[in-house]
């Protein structure tokens, strides 16, 4: 299906359904296409809070102070 910037305002719940259902939807200005309308095949993955544990490990060393020529680069 191929609509109008103009149309796809006044249209655009009907047009996700379309995309949703697997219709290619393009939207342009004038005759000049320029978006495709497509669904989303997947969920982003939410953050989840601990996820790291256990697979990250600090040293010893991790607590001790930068070098000094370290620290300068790191102030850059």
């Amino acid at each position: 299906m191929r609509t109008t910037v103009h149309a796809a305002k006044t249209q655009l719940s009907r047009l996700i359904e379309k995309a949703r259902s697997g219709e290619e939807v393009v939207i342009a200005r004038g005759d000049t296409p320029v978006v495709r309308l497509v669904p989303l095949t997947e969920r982003p993955r939410l953050r989840r809070f601990g996820s790291m544990k256990g697979r990250a490990r600090a040293g010893d060393a991790f607590f001790e102070p930068m070098p000094a020529e370290e620290l300068r680069a790191w102030e850059k």
